[in-house]
C-alpha cells in the first residue's frame, strides 16, 4: 500500500502526545513530511524529532506538493478555513471534532470534498477501539435483549488555564462542541442516523459567551429508541455509556477516552447477577490512522461524508432547540 505523506498545522497537545508518536510508529502507512505551527521554534523541534521539514506558516504547508494529507488540530473556529484550503490543494484531510462550528460551514467542506474526490474525516477515536465493537456484538447477540435506551455523559472539572481555547467564543469554544460531541456521535451508533433532537438545554456563562454544560434528548424516526446525553467542563468527570435493555443492562466508565495500554472495564447486569468484564487494552489512534489510510487508498469516503453531515446536524439542532 502506498505511503502517505502527512502534514500536521498547529501544535496542540493531542498532536504531540498520542498522533504524531502513533504516525511514527506506522512506518508503512505514514510519512510525517511536514509541520506549521505559529510558533517557529516548536515546528523545528517536531519536525527535528519526525525527520519532517519544518514549514514557515499554514498556508505554505497545505500548498506543497511534498503533502498528500493534513492533520488540524487547530480551534474548532479555524478548521472550516484550513479544510477548505487543504481541499483546494488536493489534500486529504484528518481533523479534530468538531469538523467546523455550524451546518454551514460543515456542507460547504463536503460538497468541496466531493468536487475534489477528497477524504475528510472527523476524528473520534473512541470508533476504533475495541471496547465499542464488543459492546456493539453484545447489542446484536442480544446479550440485554431489545434495547430500552442509551445513556451517555462526558464531563470534566474546569481547567487551570482561564484563557484555554474551549473558554473562548471567537475560537469556537463551548462544551457543545468540545465535550458534547462524544455523547452525540455514539448515539448514532445505537439509534441509527435518523435522529432528532426533541429537546436540549445550554448553560451559558454571560462573561465568556460559551456554554459551559449542558444536556440533551434524542430520539430515533425509526423506532421507539431514544438517548439521554450530558455533558460539560465544569463538572465531576464522567465518560460512561449506559445500555439499558428488556432484560439487562450494560455499563462502562471510560468509553470515549481509554488510552492505549489501558484495559477498559464492563459491567453486565442481568435478572442472574452482575458480571465484571476486563476488556484488553487497545490502541485506538493507531487503529484510527489505518483506518484514514485505507480510505485515502481505495479513495472511499462517502461513509465518512454522511457521517460528518449526520454529526454537524445534531449539534446544530441542539443548539436550535435551546432557544425555542
Amino acid at each position: 500500500m502506498e505511503k502517505v505523506r502527512i502534514g500536521i498545522i498547529g501544535g496542540a497537545q493531542i498532536a504531540g502526545k498520542y498522533m504524531l508518536p502513533s504516525l511514527a510508529a506506522l512506518r508503512t502507512e505514514y510519512k510525517i513530511n511536514g509541520v506549521a505551527s505559529r510558533n517557529h521554534e516548536k515546528a523545528n523541534e517536531i519536525a527535528q524529532r519526525y525527520d519532517a521539514l519544518p514549514f514557515n506558516n499554514y498556508e505554505e504547508l497545505v500548498n506543497s506538493d511534498l503533502i498528500d494529507a493534513i492533520y488540524i488540530p487547530l480551534p474548532n473556529s479555524l478548521h472550516h478555513e484550513w479544510i477548505l484550503k487543504s481541499l483546494e490543494n488536493g489534500k486529504h484531510v484528518l481533523v479534530e471534532k468538531s469538523l467546523t462550528c455550524s451546518l454551514t460551514e460543515t456542507l460547504e467542506v463536503m460538497n468541496k470534498a466531493r468536487e475534489k474526490k477528497l477524504v475528510v474525516m472527523e476524528n473520534f477515536q473512541f470508533r476504533f477501539h475495541s471496547q465499542l465493537k464488543f459492546i456493539l456484538d453484545l447489542i446484536n447477540n442480544n446479550e440485554i435483549g431489545q434495547l430500552r435506551n442509551i445513556r451517555s455523559s462526558f464531563g470534566f472539572p474546569p481547567f487551570n488555564d482561564s484563557n484555554n481555547i474551549r473558554y473562548q467564543k471567537e475560537l469556537g469554544g463551548g462544551a457543545l462542541l468540545d465535550a458534547g460531541a462524544y455523547p452525540v456521535k455514539i448515539s448514532q451508533y445505537f439509534l441509527g442516523e435518523d435522529i432528532k433532537v426533541k429537546s436540549s438545554k445550554l448553560y451559558y456563562d454571560e462573561k465568556l459567551g460559551v456554554d459551559l454544560w449542558g444536556g440533551a434528548f434524542l430520539t430515533s424516526r425509526n423506532s421507539g429508541l431514544f438517548s439521554e446525553i450530558a455533558f460539560g467542563f465544569d463538572n465531576f468527570y464522567q465518560c460512561n455509556l449506559e445500555l439499558w435493555g428488556s432484560k439487562g443492562k450494560i455499563t462502562t466508565e471510560r468509553i470515549f477516552t481509554a488510552p492505549p495500554g489501558f484495559k477498559p472495564t464492563l459491567i453486565i447486569e442481568k435478572p442472574g447477577g452482575k458480571v465484571v468484564k476486563e476488556l484488553p487494552a487497545d490502541n485506538n489512534f493507531i487503529n484510527m490512522l489505518k483506518y484514514f489510510h485505507k480510505l485515502i487508498i481505495e479513495n472511499n469516503y462517502e461513509e465518512e461524508f454522511r457521517q460528518n453531515i449526520s454529526q454537524s446536524k445534531l449539534l446544530e439542532e441542539i443548539r436550535n432547540k435551546n432557544y425555542e
